[in-house]
């Protein structure tokens, strides 16, 4: 079982000038505890659950390089970015120096976008879902193209690339990981089957489910489901105690996860816990499973 850690709330005492110095010694701490990966949401608005829109929040890739700068290990990641706030051949570009900056620890995660209030904010142009489902399918194929080396150009419904070069190659081979996130079952886990590397699904009680709709999608696009890394995101109320997040990696396992995911909140400080977590966990699970 591998174990990763998201960061969503970036108040901490002290006020902004302690963002860097706090943030900075979480990503150390979860690169020393062995965590596999090491992920921040790709919002510009702190997002409802976690806190008021006004809180802290780091524009994600920026985050993710100085977290880089800081680690030796872990891998990196935004869980995930919304579809239509870069275009796309300039967020493979974005990934890809990520990942060759960190020695290929970058993951690529993506996602349709939901959060109306920020883009709206900001002045992003926030198309209708469906749209945005285009333009993920479509990113999705820019990507696949421009970590092949293919620099023929692209022509699609809403981008246009004439010479998709990306120079320097990604270090990763064959290509960062490509993770879709979310559980939509006619559009997000077809997209999964298609074209990722893999999934991330809420930790709840659909999640079985899910994973069976993206087995069946496997099936039609003629795609080998156990090639396809499961991921899950979770929360804890509070710090838990290294057996609670034991417990908890156990059961995603068992119904069929690889790769568990918690999120850090406000008032939280899990790196350390995830860490002893993960020593026992590997006596009783497989790692990658």
């Amino acid at each position: 079982m591998r174990i990763g850690l998201q960061i969503s709330s970036f108040t901490f005492p002290g006020g902004p000038e302690r963002i860097g110095p706090v943030f900075g010694r979480t990503a150390r701490e979860a690169d020393q505890a062995g965590l596999h990966s090491l992920w921040v949401m790709d919002h510009f608005f702190q997002i409802g659950g976690v806190g008021a829109p006004e809180e802290p929040m780091l524009e994600g890739y920026s985050a993710l390089a100085f977290a880089a700068a800081l680690t030796e290990r872990i891998s990196l990641g935004t869980m995930v970015t919304g579809v239509a706030y870069r275009h796309p051949g300039v967020l493979v570009k974005t990934v890809t120096t990520l990942d060759v900056l960190s020695g290929g620890r970058a993951w690529f995660g993506v996602g349709a976008a939901w959060f109306e209030e920020e883009a709206r904010g900001l002045g992003v142009p926030f198309p209708p879902v469906a749209e945005r489902f285009e333009r993920l399918e479509e990113t999705l194929r820019i990507a696949r193209r421009m970590w092949d080396g293919d620099e023929s150009a692209f022509r699609g419904r809403h981008y246009s690339l004439e010479r998709p070069l990306n120079s320097p190659p990604a270090l990763s081979r064959p290509h960062p990981p490509i993770l879709v996130g979310g559980g939509g079952e006619r559009k997000t886990l077809r997209l999964v089957a298609k074209y990722a590397d893999a999934c991330n699904l809420f930790d709840g009680p659909e999640l079985p489910r899910k994973l069976e709709v993206l087995r069946e999608h496997c099936e039609r696009e003629g795609r080998d489901y156990a090639e396809i890394e499961k991921t899950s995101l979770g929360r804890f109320d509070g710090t838990p105690s290294v057996d609670e997040v034991v417990d908890a990696a156990g059961r995603l396992a068992e119904s069929g996860v690889d790769h568990a995911i918690f999120t850090q909140g406000r008032d939280q400080d899990l790196a350390g816990v995830l860490g002893e977590a993960l020593a026992q966990t590997e006596k009783i699970v497989p790692a990658g499973r």
